[in-house]
């Protein structure tokens, strides 16, 4: 599949490389379709990625792994919620977390409190909520990814 993006211009978008979010993400419930799309230079996931609609060309989230910047991430998510992704093991487990970059990179945050949970064998994913408390929606990131040599 071929999308015009706002972005990147035109991608191609192998049929393995589709995400399907059956429920959408919170605020845009009627988007079900995303791809990733990464830095041509850093493919490695270590750096901010973004999660393009297929629905809506105009649409991306720029996103990130989660142990990038907190090795230790790993929030409490209702099983009842996971059901509809399909068995979740450690190999076929990929999380993403939203950033904010706003006008000041110093505030530059991630919303831990609604990662993005991909089955990588299903290509099924959703963005939940998580049970911990204690998780921010806005975690601030600059001074780790910076230390990280990141974006």
């Amino acid at each position: 599949m071929t999308v015009q993006t706002r972005l990147f211009g035109e991608v191609y978008v192998g049929d393995d490389k589709i995400i399907n979010l059956p429920q959408g993400i919170i605020g845009f419930p009627d988007l079900k379709q995303f791809t990733l799309i990464f830095d041509s230079d850093k493919e490695d996931g270590g750096s901010i990625m973004w999660f393009q609609s297929l629905d809506e060309p105009q649409f991306a989230l720029p996103v990130m792994t989660p142990a990038t910047i907190l090795p230790d991430y790993n929030p409490t998510v209702n099983d009842e919620l996971l059901a509809p992704l399909g068995e979740l093991t450690e190999e076929n487990l990929y999380v993403l977390v939203t950033v904010k970059v706003p006008q000041d990179l110093k505030e530059m945050s991630v919303n831990l409190k609604a990662p993005i949970i991909v089955n990588t064998d299903t290509m099924l994913g959703g963005q939940l909520i998580v049970e911990d408390e204690d998780l921010p929606v806005r975690y601030k990131i600059y001074d780790l990814v910076k230390g990280n040599g990141g974006d």
